[in-house]
């Protein structure tokens, strides 16, 4: 190597050194101190499996890891129908009404979490502008969505959609026109075009999409904490319930490392996804 590179690469090093302390400090460390804790049996110290054990038999654990994977779910599948049909409409349609909805729909990003959560507490609780409006009209409409998991999945849905429109409204926008049309010259209608070429094309980003949509949901606390019931609970809330109220330090790290695996599990296949994309191009 020649002294030149020598001492370019030193700097290069020298450079990036205070970042990866600094990552290494705030990241890296508390991940594994989290791990190793979670092994560790509260009273002795010594590892053990049994903070893990108790986590899937115990009832009201195992029922929250059920909810909190059954909400997840639940959501990613209601937000990706939703966002997929409307890049379709976004993608293909053109009027006033795509055009306003292409500038508005991104707007949920722009409004923190705990402003929207309150702002839909003060229209769905059973005694909230709905109720009112119904009551006009001699009725007493209750919608009955807070402190259940169709609130949460009703709020969780409506963060995600803008997220997950923009990401397939550009997937979908790289698809050329041309090649629909000439879909569509030899005879193919519109479902045979969208089944054997829109999809296909686009299916990458909805893989994207939903591991994203996965991530963001599966470890969430605000929404299920401020409308989510008492039990089961979504395991950021009872994360933050073993650590604070129960100083169950033990089990509260085993909970972080399996959120961890959840979302690992989701970026596992985010990563498959784009590996399969690339390896499909070198080869094309």
């Amino acid at each position: 190597m020649e002294k030149s590179s020598w001492k370019k690469y030193l700097f290069i090093a020298a450079m990036l050194f205070p970042s990866l302390l600094i990552s290494l400090g705030i990241l890296i460390y508390p991940l594994l101190n989290t791990f190793v804790q979670s092994f560790k049996d509260p009273d002795t110290g010594v590892f053990t499996l049994g903070n893990y054990v108790y986590l899937f038999t115990d009832k009201i654990s195992s029922a929250s890891i059920r909810y909190t994977f059954m909400i997840t779910v639940i959501t990613v599948v209601i937000a990706i129908i939703i966002s997929y049909i409307l890049a379709l409409y976004l993608r293909f349609a053109d009027n006033w009404i795509s055009r306003l909805i292409g500038n508005i729909y991104l707007l949920p990003r722009f409004i923190p979490s705990l402003v929207a959560v309150y702002a839909m507490i003060t229209i769905v609780r059973d005694s909230g502008l709905l109720n009112r409006i119904s009551l006009l009209f001699g009725q007493n409409y209750k919608p009955g969505l807070l402190y259940n998991a169709k609130g949460i999945i009703l709020m969780n849905v409506w963060f995600n959609i803008g997220f997950a429109t923009m990401i397939l409204t550009s997937s979908l926008s790289a698809i050329q026109d041309s090649i629909i049309e000439s879909a569509r010259d030899v005879g193919a209608n519109r479902l045979r075009v969208f089944f054997s070429m829109i999809l296909p094309l686009s299916v990458k980003d909805v893989m994207i999409a939903m591991t994203f949509i996965f991530m963001s949901n599966i470890s969430s606390f605000t929404t299920p904490y401020l409308i989510g019931p008492n039990h089961p609970m979504m395991l950021g809330v009872y994360l933050r319930r073993l650590f604070s109220s129960y100083h169950e330090y033990e089990l509260a790290a085993a909970t972080s490392v399996i959120i961890f695996l959840f979302s690992s599990a989701s970026a596992v296949v985010y990563l498959y996804t784009n590996l399969k994309e690339q390896a499909w191009e070198s080869r094309g």
